[in-house]
């Protein structure tokens, strides 16, 4: 797997990541000594958040960029390099939380089975990801501006409805008590390179057949494209839509 990650431009400009989750954390609730697992945890933030409740918590990512800034940022917290489509542990944990991370795991199928695994009897696992929907604009501009320039304008995220997600976690024994889909309109970090940088951090895949030299005229272009929807107040939004989801173990 390709290790596409900024881990210095993720903490810099794209704190809102793990910043918007303290609904998510509450939900999780995590009790001091309860063993946690933080799927796709990036530089770390919530995963120490999670510690800081008492929990006994590991955080586990695919990039080695993110897991080398986690360790950095938190050097006493256990963090492991893994993927979520085939990771294996060695005893149960009491929940599985995962934030902003499983929309990047086209296999979600794979991701479930191995969370279903690594949970106890009851455990529980309580999660946010990308949802049906989420940044339908900013996707519908960048394939209209890469497809006419002949280039093939494909991105790599998973963003499943309720009913297709709740069925596959409860085809693989969960018990699925919470799930919603809602839209999240984000403010991006910077003003003006707002948009741009998020397509450079988030939005790699959509430029693989683009030569480094056509770029930047691409990414004006889709700036350009985007600017009546999604530049407003003098600022840069990107149409989130968010899939939350809390499901029992059974």
């Amino acid at each position: 797997m390709t290790d596409r990650w900024d881990s210095s431009l993720y903490d810099d400009r794209h704190s809102f990541v793990w910043k918007a989750a303290g609904g998510l954390l509450e939900l999780l609730d995590p009790k001091p000594g309860e063993r946690i697992l933080d799927v796709g945890c990036g530089t770390g933030h919530l995963t120490a958040q999670i510690a800081e409740k008492g929990a006994e918590v590991t955080g586990m990512d695919a990039s080695v960029s993110m897991i080398a800034q986690a360790r950095q940022n938190f050097p006493k917290l256990k963090f492991a390099l893994a993927d979520a489509r085939s990771f294996v542990v060695d005893d149960e944990y009491d929940a599985v939380f995962s934030n902003a991370a499983l929309h990047w795991v086209r296999e979600a199928e794979d991701a479930v089975k191995c969370m279903a695994a690594a949970l106890k009897p009851g455990g529980r696992f309580v999660m946010e990801m990308g949802g049906q929907g989420n940044i339908a604009r900013i996707r519908a501009g960048a394939e209209e501006v890469l497809r006419a320039a002949g280039y093939k304008g494909e991105h790599t995220w998973y963003f499943p409805s309720i009913a297709e997600y709740t069925a596959l976690l409860e085809k693989h024994g969960f018990m699925v008590t919470m799930a919603q889909n809602f839209p999240r309109w984000t403010k991006l970090e910077h003003p003006e390179r707002g948009m741009r940088e998020w397509l450079e951090m988030f939005g790699g895949a959509y430029f693989d057949d683009v030569p480094a030299v056509a770029r930047g005229e691409m990414n004006k272009q889709i700036e350009e494209r985007l600017r009546p929807a999604l530049w407003c107040d003098g600022q840069w939004h990107a149409d989130y839509r968010r899939l939350r989801v809390v499901a029992e173990k059974r």
